[in-house]
Order: C-alpha cells, then structure tokens, then sequence
C-alpha cells in the first residue's frame, strides 16, 4: 500500500471528505468525512477504498471509526438526486457530514476538482485522487463506500432479481436487464438513463 499524506498542513484540523455511489441507477449517494491524528493516519495505512478488498476495507472500517477523532456519514437519497442531480447531492452529502462531525475542522480535503460551498462550511482544498494521496480522505472513502454497500444489501432483499447485494446499483449488465424485464422500484433514479 502507498504511504499517503496526514495532512496538508500540519498543526491544523483537516477533515478528509469523499463519497460513493455516484454512478449508481439506484440508491442514495453517500458522503463521509474523518479527521485522523498524525499517528492514526500513519498506523492505518490506508488506499483508496477501490484499490481494497471488501473484506479489508470492513477492517479498516471498523478500525477508522474506533481510532479517528471524529467521523460521520451522510446519505442523499434518491429522490432527492432526482430532484438536484447527482453532482449538487453529491455536494449536499458531503457538506452534511462535514456539519454532522462533532469536532469542527479548520480545513477540509475534499476528493475530487470541485465543491460546493455554504457559509457554514470551513475553508476547503479540492484534490483530484484525493483518495489515493491523503490518509483522511482514504478514510472517508472506505466509510462512505462500506456504510453504502451495507445499505444496498439490506435493500437487496427486498428487491430480488436487481443484484444489489453484488452490483450495489452500478449500472451492469445483469441490473439494467431486469431493469428492463421487473421495471424501476422506489429506490431507482429515475432521472438517470437506467437501461
């Protein structure tokens, strides 16, 4: 595993920020946001949660929300991405769990080339990649994509027949075929091209 960032500037309070599922056709959009010490950046070792194997990345999940300083997860469903689309939910879930830490950070790295602000919102830094080169926002990419994937599966045995529990409503093969053959449930993103 690379030796990722603990920071961006050292002696403040930084919250990594990323989320998962924004290519999905169904389910909500889901944010993390972590602050990690120094020491528990380096312990943890962390990757970008696509690099990781699910069964590392439930590890170190479990090892993020016992050892960050503070954490939280925020889902934007999909009614409501219909309504803003995916890019402003993606931005609503991410600023969600930034209010929802019960640290306030100084700064936030937030994964990807661009954010969307509010007035409560700390100063922020955008990082392309953010997740292989800075150990909080790795962290919040594991929580956001684990707490995601345990939704999906939830939901996946109520809805047999779309494959959720394996595809976590990526749009593949097997899910838009029975998109096609079932029709759309109440979890689907109806403002995305489904089949």
């Amino acid at each position: 595993m690379p030796n990722l960032l603990p920071f961006l500037e050292r002696g403040r309070v930084e919250a990594g920020c990323d989320e998962a599922g924004r290519g999905c056709i169904a389910g909500p959009v889901v944010a993390a946001a972590v602050i990690l010490n120094e020491h528990t950046a380096l312990e943890l070792n962390l990757d970008d949660s696509k690099k990781l194997s699910e069964k590392k990345r439930k590890a170190l999940r479990v090892l993020i929300e016992e050892k960050a300083l503070a954490w939280a997860v925020s889902f934007v469903p999909n009614e409501k991405i219909d309504e803003i689309n995916i890019l402003q939910a993606s931005f609503l879930a991410m600023r969600q769990s930034v209010e929802q830490l019960f640290i306030r950070p100084e700064h936030i790295l937030i994964d990807g080339n661009r954010f969307v602000t509010s007035k409560k919102m700390p100063p922020h830094t955008c990082v392309i990649k953010g997740d292989g080169k800075y150990s909080s926002i790795a962290a919040a990419s594991i929580l956001a994509k684990t707490h995601r994937d345990e939704f999906m599966k939830r939901v996946a045995i109520d809805f047999p027949g779309y494959g959720w529990d394996k595809n976590a409503g990526y749009p593949t093969a097997k899910h838009k075929k029975a998109v096609k053959s079932l029709g759309t449930t109440n979890l689907h993103r109806l403002s995305f091209k489904l089949n």
